[in-house]
């Protein structure tokens, strides 16, 4: 798969408080493509940041309607990955890619 490819599937880091402490358990979490299967994202990762990834899990949140003066809208479904890292692989996010 070409990295053009692994930069399509990995979409951003999440970085927020509940990720963070994850972090402290080999964990890293992504926002990742809707049509990205397990398989893909463990290749784009391990690609992109060169460490040996343990196992992927995934979770879609659904969006949430939301209103603006009146007017309902709603927020797009957004799918994360829960990357877990191989003991003493880590990813640091700070730096970018």
């Amino acid at each position: 798969m070409s990295s053009e490819r692994h930069y399509d599937i990995i979409l951003s880091p999440v970085i927020t408080e509940k990720s963070t402490l994850a972090a402290e358990h080999n964990k890293v979490v992504f926002n990742v493509a809707k049509n990205a299967s397990k398989p893909q994202i463990k290749a784009a990762v391990e690609a992109l940041f060169g460490v040996k990834v343990k196992k992927v899990n995934t979770l879609v949140r659904k969006g949430k309607v939301k209103r603006f003066r009146g007017t309902v809208g709603k927020q797009k479904d957004v799918k994360k990955a829960i990357v877990t890292l191989e003991e003493g692989q880590t990813i640091d996010l700070a730096s970018g890619l």
